[in-house]
């Protein structure tokens, strides 16, 4: 397992999201994991047997095994999209004293907080420490398939940076 895990959360071929975490894989190198979660289908949290789904317990044990984990997430109706926000339901206890940063993808600038319901559940059910820098892009930061502005490349290496400097608990 890996001190760092990325989890790419959106479901859409294309996804600039998608493009935001292999990007974070990379700044990061060395001992990190990227999880596309295309590749890892869940059941829908009901509270009862979609905890034993083999991919629950896979993601749940990449998830307890990192030390610091970064999500790349769409932003949908002004909230993360529901793909992460169940994983999170499935894999509970599994986030518990981590390390977390988010990068999402956003269709436009007005919903550039709403990555902090997620962020403040994380925090408070699980005693998540967040980092912070967060980076929010959108559809004007991509183009052809790639991240095209310069701001946003940097952030992710800022983003990165972070990750690598902090440390909780020791």
């Amino acid at each position: 397992m890996s001190e760092y895990l990325v989890i790419s959360s959106s479901l859409r071929p294309g996804s600039h999201s998608q493009l935001l975490g292999r990007a974070l894989a990379q700044e990061l190198s060395g001992d990190v994991e990227h999880v596309d979660m295309r590749a890892f289908p869940l059941p829908m949290c009901d509270g009862d047997s979609a905890y034993s789904d083999p991919n629950v317990d896979l993601l749940g044990s990449k998830i307890s095994a990192a030390r610091v984990i970064l999500v790349s997430v769409p932003i949908y109706n002004y909230d993360a999209n529901a793909a992460v926000k169940n994983l999170i339901e499935l894999t509970g206890s599994s986030w518990e004293d981590k390390i977390v940063g988010f990068a999402c993808a956003a269709g436009g600038q007005s919903s550039y907080m709403s990555i902090m319901p997620l962020a403040n559940s994380l925090m408070l059910d699980f005693r998540c420490v967040i980092l912070p820098r967060f980076i929010y892009a959108t559809g004007a930061d991509f183009g052809e398939g790639k991240i095209k502005s310069a701001e946003v490349k940097k952030r992710l290496k800022q983003l990165a940076n972070d990750a690598r400097r902090l440390r909780v608990g020791e």
